[in-house]
């Protein structure tokens, strides 16, 4: 099962293949993209919440994250899961 915290002390390009596979499975499974969406921003406020960043991406996305109001945040969710399909 995917686990958000296992990306946690990787390298930027680590972490987007990582989160691509995980990604690609839901989609395997027939998980919506709306769905797929969702479940990244749980992850987001998980890892923003619980995690230091591991590299400059890392902690640009936690800015953004710790100053995005729920829309805004659902955004970020879905570019990031654009950005690794």
């Amino acid at each position: 099962m995917f686990n958000p915290m296992n990306l946690a002390n990787t390298d930027w390009d680590t972490w987007k293949k990582t989160l691509g596979q995980a990604v690609e499975f839901a989609e395997e499974l027939g998980i919506s993209k709306q769905k797929i969406s969702s479940l990244a921003q749980q992850a987001g406020d998980l890892l923003a919440d619980s995690v230091t960043p591991a590299n400059p991406e890392q902690k640009v996305l936690k800015e953004l994250w710790d100053v995005a109001e729920s829309e805004e945040r659902k955004v970020l969710a879905n570019l990031m899961t654009k950005l690794v399909s």
